[in-house]
């Protein structure tokens, strides 16, 4: 063990600087999700560089590629999509798209997952691992769907991703069994009444006033309708509608976003919201059409994967180095890849030394030691993912 930890260092050690590289040239060059062609050039030839043998996706936009031979597979997923942000963190190599920045960590993760090609191929290993290139991880419902119909995970008995977070120090990994994102759904709500003067509500259908009751009620009564131990955060975002000030309006739009932790409560959320709008207005006269959009799942880490990664961490950075994560209502796509094989998200610490970011700001970074420490952190968790079969 104490050899091929020697030799593990020794790679990272070669490669982590290339890494770093790649991350700057994808950090200037941004591409938002499912248009990241350049991106996905940028990785291909990074990796034949090394000689290994990428296979990008039909689309042109997302690659994988595997490294060792025969069975156990395992995999490691990395995303490469950018975010609608202009960029304001003031680094030298700086978006140059107006208006596009990795602001969420994305181009970290892609050159940490190509660092770790690169260094496990140098490897012997006692199996496979397949790393895959996601696009689109910022959409709805998320590209990990697209790879998971295509069969990115036949055969794999686990799979691994990490998130940067800039609340944690470099040299640190954030780590927690069971759910560690939470779900995010989009609902649009479309409201609908005859119309008329505002001297005459009692004459008409008060729209206003029914949305107003579904903006103050629904989140409270989707709430008691649930177990008070499984939160959900249903919040509206946008409210649409009216004309005049002395017009009721025919029509009125809501929109927000459902949040929750429990894939049960996930899988039957559509049908309340549906049923508990409809009894909010139907007292009040109105009529309510109701669009309840899926988003991904919650990230359902699991325990036995968690576990192997928290000892290979330890193994890596020490104990002091591993700490427990928080839930986060920010939703992953990685959650997909969950529903089909045990895996688990980890966390990277990359709090920049100078200042405190958060992710989808447009003052975001990342200190770029979380590199090469996702680098040694990965290879020693996917190897013994390996060892455990």
């Amino acid at each position: 063990m104490e050899d091929r930890l020697h030799e593990l260092r020794a790679a990272v050690a070669d490669e982590a600087d290339h890494a770093v590289a790649l991350r700057r040239a994808i950090h200037r060059q941004p591409e938002l999700g499912n248009a990241e062609f350049r991106t996905t050039a940028a990785v291909v030839a990074h990796l034949e560089e090394a000689g290994l043998q990428p296979v990008a996706r039909p689309t042109s936009v997302g690659l994988r590629v595997e490294v060792g031979s025969g069975a156990p597979v395992v995999a490691f997923r990395a995303d490469l999509d950018a975010l609608p942000i202009l960029e304001e963190s003031g680094v030298g190599f700086a978006s140059e798209v107006p208006g596009v920045m990795h602001a969420c960590g994305h181009d970290a993760h892609t050159a940490i997952a190509a660092g770790l090609a690169r260094t496990m191929a140098r490897l012997q290993l006692p199996g496979r691992v397949r790393f895959l290139f996601q696009p689109a991880e910022e959409t709805v419902p998320g590209g990990a769907v697209e790879l998971v119909r295509e069969g990115a995970v036949t055969d794999v008995s686990s799979i691994l991703a990490f998130h940067v977070d800039p609340s944690i120090p470099p040299g640190t990994v954030g780590i927690r069994a069971d759910a560690i994102t939470g779900a995010s759904d989009r609902i649009r709500i479309e409201l609908v009444g005859p119309g008329g003067h505002t001297s005459r509500p009692h004459q008409t259908v008060d729209l206003v006033h029914a949305a107003a009751r579904v903006i103050a009620d629904l989140p409270q009564l989707v709430q008691r309708s649930t177990d008070p131990r499984n939160p959900v955060a249903l919040v509206f975002g946008r409210v649409a509608g009216g004309t005049a000030e002395n017009v009721i309006p025919t029509s009125i739009d809501v929109a927000g976003t459902v949040r929750m932790f429990d894939l049960e409560l996930w899988r039957g959320m559509p049908p309340l919201v549906e049923r508990l709008v409809a009894e909010i207005v139907a007292p009040l006269g109105a009529t309510a059409r109701v669009e309840y959009e899926r988003g991904a799942p919650p990230v359902v880490n699991d325990r036995s994967v968690t576990s192997i990664v928290e000892r290979a961490a330890i193994e890596i950075l020490g104990p002091e180095g591993v700490l427990s994560t928080e839930q986060s209502l920010g939703a992953e796509d990685f959650a997909w890849y969950l529903e089909e094989v045990p895996g688990a998200l980890i966390r990277l610490g990359a709090a920049p030394a100078d200042r405190s970011v958060d992710l989808h700001a447009a003052d975001f970074d990342v200190d770029e030691r979380v590199i090469p420490a996702g680098m040694m952190v990965g290879a020693a968790a996917l190897l013994a993912l390996l060892d455990a079969g």
